[in-house]
């Protein structure tokens, strides 16, 4: 479900009641977890942790006002959804991530390409994604993201 937000205030105003504890409490671990330098914004309907067109001015896909998402958090309509792009370029980080999770939870991770789906918060590995959040700086995003550019 896509939220028609300008701000991540704004984004919180519209999500269902119900979920604003869980993605608070998400948005506070990703703030206390990234490295240094990344920016929390609004991007493609979702709350986004990017890295901002101050340090990568070139944009991303060679938009000129479109940082480089990196983390993005989103209450869909049957699940809160955490993307994560280090998880869909970095195939060992993805399958350190899955096999933690499944090795901590007993299951398998509902997951996409970057995507992992929670419909419950207790389902949300809020340790694993601080290890994983802190795993990526601002110079890893913008190194990744520009050597997949020049393939």
């Amino acid at each position: 479900m896509k939220y028609n937000a300008d701000s991540v205030e704004a984004y919180m105003t519209l999500i269902p009641k119900e979920r604003v504890e869980t993605i608070d409490k998400l948005r506070t671990l990703v703030k206390n977890s990234l490295p240094e330098g990344f920016e929390e914004t609004i991007q493609y309907g979702m709350i986004a942790y990017v890295v901002p067109l101050s340090v990568y001015p070139e944009g991303y896909l060679g938009k000129k006002g479109t940082p480089l998402p990196f983390v993005s958090i989103a209450s869909q309509k049957n699940t809160i959804n955490v993307y994560h792009t280090g998880l869909y370029v970095n195939e060992s980080l993805n399958e350190w991530f899955q096999k933690a999770y499944k090795e901590t939870y007993g299951k398998k991770i509902d997951m996409g390409k970057s995507c992992m789906r929670f419909k419950k918060e207790e389902d949300i590995p809020f340790d694993l994604l601080e290890t994983l959040l802190k795993k990526m700086s601002v110079e890893d995003v913008i190194a990744i993201y520009d050597t997949s550019r020049n393939h």
